[in-house]
């Protein structure tokens, strides 16, 4: 965030124009070459947009309507690339190319391929193309009364054509930024569902990582031992050795499986405990607040059982902040608290411990926190030095679908 507002400050330096004065310097003579140009740029763009507009209208009724009219608006996405080059390289006004229309291989809202039918809809409804072909619609007339009043000011009112030319340029850099440049909400915000889609891509390899170590570390390590076991005691049998040998034999073995199931009931809990499934949120967080060490009082006062998914979510941040109540805090009580508010699922969880707690304080914080943001919501952290400690999880509410 830092990063982004000094780039957002040094941008707003890099547009602030030199003053005017009555002598017709260098950038005086590159807004008067942009005035004067606009002129043939708008007769092109103008000709153009009501080429492809007209064409592309009045084929709609047939196959080749749409495609047509898709190829319009993207010849317009290139117009519109070359005008914001032109009032960079004229006028200093800097603005950001927006982002590209979607790739053969990218994927609709549900993960599906698009199709050809799919990518020509989003370019047929592309708004950038539709801005700049408004942009350069209205830009005829301006064209025309700019390309007029800037040659007869070179003849007649040369002494305060500076001021006329940046009083006229200001207006093109009013419409260049007001239809030209990408929507800030927009690209923000593609920008986040990029980000969290490559965070919801790590967290599920580093989930699948974690389940592959503790198979291979614990239940079927004890499995391995637990099928040697008993090869031996069926060794013994076969010799006829005593039976006092093979009963201890045994009695080892039925110890690693329950060993093993134990693991293994501890590594489904997990992945998703079977509680959570049976029973909802309440005796889920309930379950997990009888294993913390400290005394947990939990609260929920939810109307309803919200989506699956955003139930697990809601249940492994708490676990986890039991888990780190219990190993960090030194903490004498706790609770956690869940309920709901209009579309949002508020979680808080509350201790007396020490605080001192941070997004990278090394603690499973910052994991929380990218977890959250990856579906819409919060992870705020108040924990002073000292104690106490308030997180605040925030979550979309989505209506739970029986299957």
């Amino acid at each position: 965030m830092t990063a982004r507002i000094a780039a957002t400050s040094a941008e707003t330096e890099g547009d602030r124009l030199p003053p005017v004065r009555f002598a017709l310097e260098p950038h005086t003579w590159k807004e008067i070459a942009h005035l004067l140009a606009n002129l043939p740029m708008a007769l092109f763009g103008f000709v153009y947009v009501v080429t492809v507009v007209s064409v592309g209208s009045g084929l709609a009724i047939t196959v080749i309507g749409l495609p047509v009219l898709a190829l319009g608006l993207m010849g317009a996405r290139l117009l519109g690339r070359f005008e914001r080059a032109r009032a960079r390289a004229l006028l200093g006004v800097r603005v950001d190319e927006p982002s590209p229309l979607p790739r053969g291989d990218s994927r609709g809202a549900h993960g599906q391929k698009l199709g050809f039918l799919g990518r020509l809809m989003l370019a047929v409804k592309d708004p950038v193309g539709w801005r700049t072909i408004l942009y350069d619609l209205i830009r005829l007339p301006w064209g025309v009364f700019t390309f007029s009043v800037v040659l007869m000011s070179l003849f007649v009112l040369w002494p305060v054509l500076p001021f006329l030319a940046r009083g006229l340029t200001n207006v093109d850099r009013v419409m260049v930024r007001g239809l030209l440049s990408p929507s800030d909400e927009l690209e923000r915000r593609i920008a986040e569902l990029e980000s969290d889609r490559g965070v919801v891509v790590d967290t599920a390899a580093a989930d699948l990582r974690r389940i592959e170590r503790d198979l291979h570390d614990g239940a079927q390590a004890r499995l391995v031992n637990l099928a040697m076991g008993l090869g031996l005691a069926k060794e013994k049998l076969l010799e006829g050795q005593a039976d006092d040998v093979v009963a201890a034999m045994v009695e080892e073995a039925h110890g690693e499986v329950k060993l093993a199931l134990q693991e293994l009931r501890d590594l489904a809990r997990g992945i998703h405990p079977a509680v959570l499934t049976d029973r909802g949120l309440d005796a889920a967080l309930s379950s997990v607040a009888s294993r913390c060490t400290v005394p947990v009082k939990v609260t929920a006062d939810l109307p309803a059982r919200p989506a699956a998914a955003i139930e697990g979510i809601a249940y492994f941040t708490v676990s986890e902040l039991l888990q780190n109540i219990s190993k960090h805090s030194g903490a004498r009580n706790a609770s956690v608290e869940v309920w709901r508010t209009e579309n949002r699922l508020l979680i808080q969880v509350w201790d007396d411990g020490r605080g001192g707690a941070r997004l990278d304080g090394g603690t499973g914080m910052a994991g929380l926190a990218d977890r959250l943001d990856a579906v819409d919501g919060l992870f705020v952290i108040d924990s002073p030095e000292g104690g106490p400690t308030t997180v605040t999880a925030e979550l979309p509410w989505r209506e739970r679908t029986e299957a």
